[in-house]
């Protein structure tokens, strides 16, 4: 692993158990069902039975104690590996807001949940607010001791494999359309509530939720009744560290790969790497993961420093770098295989699909410039 840093028990620890459980394309096909579903949930038992998915949610909800760079680290090996668990990344997102602002009995609840395997979903996305939010329609009606919700969420990650979602409703209408949204927490199973996979170039990722006269208590509130906007704009430091250290692991083993196969794949009576052409690209594309490496790092490092403070700039920075540079990596991955790259046989195309969206969702690589653009006054 060129692109590799000084390692820690808990990282040799993860990669162990990744080689032994996915190593092999042929552990792979098998995890995946010999198809595109991008979630094993028996290999994810095994990560909350080894104390993983937790590991840095508070211990008093069932957690490890540990920092936001030790789930960074687990998801950044788990995509490495190629082990199919994006409900990981998706969980300790929603979790991470749980954490913030939820009570002591929902913490205990969903963290708990989260920590046990459980998978967490958040709801944001609707058919006319993507990039937009603020300009959500899905209601939430208060009535009695009880909101009732209708309307419809899209883009929902793991909504599909989902135990419970995050969804955030408009409970009032206000001159500032941030304003009056409200979080809730909504069991994936409750009547009224229909999801329906959207199919994708990378398997079953994302879904529709549709909300009808779904009845939620009142202590389903999470954090402060209309105040959802604030509290993920809080949440967005994680989702943006989560994001990143998902695509560094995924562009990691893209790289790694394109190496292994320049060096063993001779043309012309020596391995193609060899050749200036493409040794200047490796050298451009080994710098550039370089980069994204002490980016995620550096805002790791500030996460656990202080994992309340509110960072944009960097958090987007991370997001825009990380994402562009791993699709980048699948690009000319691709180009180094020929049409090698484009059969089933290798991870290439795969290493393709599942990177080149990257740079659109947890926010577009224009909505990441827009901010950070925003963060010098302009």
């Amino acid at each position: 692993m060129t692109t590799d840093t000084a390692t820690d028990p808990f990282v040799e620890s993860v990669r162990t158990f990744v080689r032994k459980e996915c190593g092999t394309p042929e552990q792979r096909r098998k995890l995946r069902g010999d198809g595109d579903a991008t979630h094993n949930p028996e290999l994810y038992a095994k990560l909350a039975e080894l104390g993983w998915i937790g590991a840095a949610l508070p211990v008093e909800y069932g957690g490890g104690g540990g920092k936001p760079s030790d789930a960074c680290r687990l998801v950044e090996e788990m995509a490495y590996g190629l082990a199919p668990l994006f409900g990981l990344g998706v969980s300790l997102v929603s979790a991470s807001m749980v954490e913030r602002f939820g009570t002591e009995e929902q913490k205990r609840d969903i963290l708990g949940g989260v920590c046990r395997g459980e998978v967490l979903a958040t709801a944001i996305s609707e058919p006319g607010a993507g990039s937009d939010p603020g300009s959500m329609i899905c209601r939430a009606e208060r009535r009695g001791d009880s909101y009732v919700l209708n309307g419809q969420k899209t883009w929902i990650s793991c909504a599909h494999i989902a135990s419970r979602i995050l969804v955030m409703c408009r409970t009032a209408n206000t001159a500032n359309k941030h304003d009056g949204i409200t979080m809730f927490d909504v069991p994936a199973d409750a009547p009224g509530l229909t999801i329906r996979p959207i199919p994708t170039l990378g398997g079953d990722e994302v879904n529709d939720v549709f909300f009808d006269d779904v009845v939620v208590p009142a202590d389903a509130v999470i954090g402060a009744e209309g105040q959802a906007w604030y509290q993920i704009m809080r949440g967005l430091n994680t989702d943006r560290l989560m994001c990143g250290a998902m695509f560094l692991g995924r562009a990691r083993r893209t790289f790694d790969d394109s190496l292994k196969y320049l060096t063993e794949r001779e043309q012309f009576g020596r391995p193609i790497g060899s050749f200036q052409a493409l040794r200047h690209r490796i050298a451009d594309l080994a710098t550039e993961l370089e980069c994204c490496r002490l980016l995620v790092d550096d805002l790791a490092a500030k996460q656990d420093a202080d994992p309340d403070r509110c960072v944009p700039r960097e958090a987007s920075m991370v997001k825009l770098k990380v994402t562009e540079t791993a699709k980048r990596l699948a690009i000319e991955g691709m180009q180094f295989f020929g049409g090698a790259g484009y059969t089933l046989e290798h991870d290439m195309e795969r290493h393709l699909r599942e990177s080149i969206i990257g740079t659109v969702y947890a926010g577009t690589s224009e909505i990441q410039r827009d901010i950070i653009g925003r963060s010098y006054g302009l």
